[in-house]
């Protein structure tokens, strides 16, 4: 029987409550608040149990520190190139993929993790703002320099 710890706890319901997938780091500095004894060393501690009794979920992404669910439920999950937000991506169930892998492979296969990229709305916009303020300049230069020449 594992002992109650309110810090687990808290570090449990903390990411129950968001939804941008934080990493350790971001816990430890949100927790000291409650609990300005606690160690980084103990966030990572009860992430790793949490993560082992099936509670949360640990995500790699390859880049950058592990990430981190209070999302059991299978779900999937989008990667903005842009900025590195990690969101959950609401959608439809792609379970059939199973079969289809299944199909061709000769063990079994009994679930799947995916992952999509691609640039947030955030950045889209930015992106768009960026691109319409350089147009703005550019159109400003062009004037200037045609004025300069029929000046000239």
């Amino acid at each position: 029987m594992l002992k109650y710890s309110r810090q687990r706890e808290s570090i449990k319901n903390f990411l129950m409550s968001r939804c941008d997938h934080p990493t350790a780091e971001v816990i430890y500095r949100s927790l000291r608040k409650d609990f300005p004894n606690i160690s980084l060393g103990t966030v990572y501690r009860n992430l790793a149990l949490l993560t082992e009794l099936g509670e949360i979920q640990t995500i790699s992404t390859g880049e950058g520190p592990d990430r981190f669910d209070g999302n059991v439920a299978p779900h999937y999950h989008f990667q903005c190139r842009g900025c590195g937000a990690l969101m959950d991506l609401q959608m439809q169930s792609l379970e059939h993929i199973n079969l289809l892998a299944q199909h061709e492979f000769s063990g079994e296969i009994d679930g799947h993790s995916v992952f999509f990229y691609g640039r947030c709305r955030d950045c889209i916009s930015r992106e768009k703002l960026d691109t319409n303020q350089m147009r703005k300049v550019i159109d400003r230069t062009d004037k200037k320099c045609y004025k300069i020449r029929n000046d000239s």
